[in-house]
Formats: C-alpha cells, structure tokens, sequence
C-alpha cells in the first residue's frame, strides 16, 4: 500500500505561503478478479504483458504474456521463492509486503539503473505478485517483481521498449521522468515529462537510514517543506518567485522501507 501525501508552496524572496495540502490514498484491492486462474507454477523471469493499473492493485496477476517485441507494459525482472519464515504467513501478512518492498526496489534499481532519488523522479515503477489466494492456501509462497509502465496515478501505463534493462543510465529521456498535469502535485495525473505538464519531480530528501524509528507526519512533512523550498529554489537558479510542492509518505512505507519525499518545481510547457 502507498500512501502518499503532497503540498504545494508558492515561494517569494525568501517567505514561503501555504496555499494547499492533501493527502491521498491509495489501497491494494484484496479481492481477485473475477475467473482468475490458478498460478502454481513459478512465473517466468524476463516475460512481458500489458498490464494495467487495475491488474497492478491486485494481489496476484494471470495475464497471459505477450512477445516483448510487441507492445506491453511490464516486464517481470525477478521470481523467486518466498523465504522459509513465510511458510505459514497468512495471506496479507505485513512481513511478506516488507520482504518485497525490499526485494523488488533492489531489483527495479539495478535493472533499470536508477538510484534511490531516481527512483522516485521515473514514471517507471515496480509491482509485485503473489499465489492466488486459493494456491497460497495450498502452500505455493512464491513472488514476481515486475517493472511497469506508470505509478499509482497513472490513468494507463506507457508502453515499455523491447527491454527496460539500463533504460534510465546516464541522461534519461523525459519520457521516462515524472512529471504532474494539474493546478496542484495533490491529486494531479502523474505523466512522463514529454508530455503536457505543470510540475516537475526534480530532487528527493532521505529522511532517515534503513534502522531509524519513524519521526511522525509532522516532523516528516515540515523536513520535506524546508528541503524542498530550498532544493527546488536552487534547481530553478533562485528566481524571484517560485512554486513549489512536495510529496511525502507514511509510517506505513516507512516500516515497509521507503525513506525519502519527492521535491516538485511548477514549470511551463
């Protein structure tokens, strides 16, 4: 589960006014779709299919895959067998979701080049798979880590190239980098930046390392705020007047292992 929360300042020689801040959220359906079909077998590293955002808030995925020469928009870029510690988990269990989180960012991050702050600027993203519920219960205890074309507030994801290994070394191409088309960065469709946008992801902040106890929303959110005022100021060469937003999350994603906010620049295109 991921659930964000973001703001936007408006920056004038130095004073900064709050002009707006809502939180979003966004849960993972528990319920499988209708007919799915049983997936005993350990799925298959390297397969694609187009998959979208609706498939990506299910707990388990059987689209058929498709020849990564035609058009998807997932690649499945890890599998493996959940550890023997899970071997009586209960289907939602907390420490399973943790164990992915970490396992399927590092592999996000080391397939497609991406540091941690990258990361969090792509409009690439990561979901993970589970058994059906109905094979979970049977025993099956495997994951599938796939790289997908969009983020929570994609309306559809974009197409992947034949691969998206190395896809964002060195400079990459806007097409891959996050931007948001709204008045606000709450709430406004997250898009690839060579398309028509408002606001820019140009920095992060890393709040806190991997043993750190979570600090609480307002200690996250104020440290995002001030970060954030001065990250995107200096991104922009210190202009007189200057919009900003910023995006932070949870305890939730905290625990899960996330430790960094998003910094927004208001830009013209």
């Amino acid at each position: 589960m991921v659930r964000p929360a973001a703001a936007v300042w408006s920056a004038t020689a130095g004073l900064v006014a709050l002009l707006l801040v809502a939180l979003l959220s966004s849960c993972a359906a528990d319920a499988e779709p209708d007919g799915d079909k049983p997936t005993e077998t350990m799925p298959e590293l390297g397969a694609c299919r187009v998959l979208t955002p609706d498939d990506v808030s299910r707990p388990s995925n059987s689209t058929e895959p498709v020849d990564c020469a035609e058009d998807h928009t997932a690649e499945t870029i890890a599998v493996g067998a959940l550890p023997d510690e899970f071997a009586e988990a209960e289907y939602d269990d907390q420490e399973v979701g943790a164990f992915a989180y970490r396992t399927c960012s590092k592999a996000f991050a080391e397939f497609v080049g991406a540091d941690e702050s990258l990361m969090m600027r792509t409009v690439l993203n990561w979901a993970w798979f589970r058994p059906s519920e109905a094979d979970w219960s049977d025993g099956a205890r495997w994951y599938r880590c796939d790289v997908v074309g969009g983020g929570e507030q994609s309306a559809a994801y974009v197409n992947l190239p034949e691969s998206a290994e190395g896809i964002l070394l060195g400079k990459p191409d806007d097409r891959w980098l996050v931007c948001a088309d709204g008045e606000s960065v709450s709430g406004a469709p997250k898009v690839p930046c060579s398309e028509k946008h408002n606001w820019r992801a140009v920095t992060t902040i890393k709040l806190g390392q991997p043993g750190d106890e979570y600090p609480g929303d307002r200690v996250v959110e104020v440290r995002t705020r001030d970060f954030c005022s001065r990250s995107v100021g200096a991104w922009l060469n210190y202009p007189v007047t200057y919009d900003f937003g910023y995006t932070w999350f949870h305890e939730a994603e905290w625990q899960a292992g996330n430790r960094r906010s998003v910094c927004w620049a208001a830009t013209e295109q």
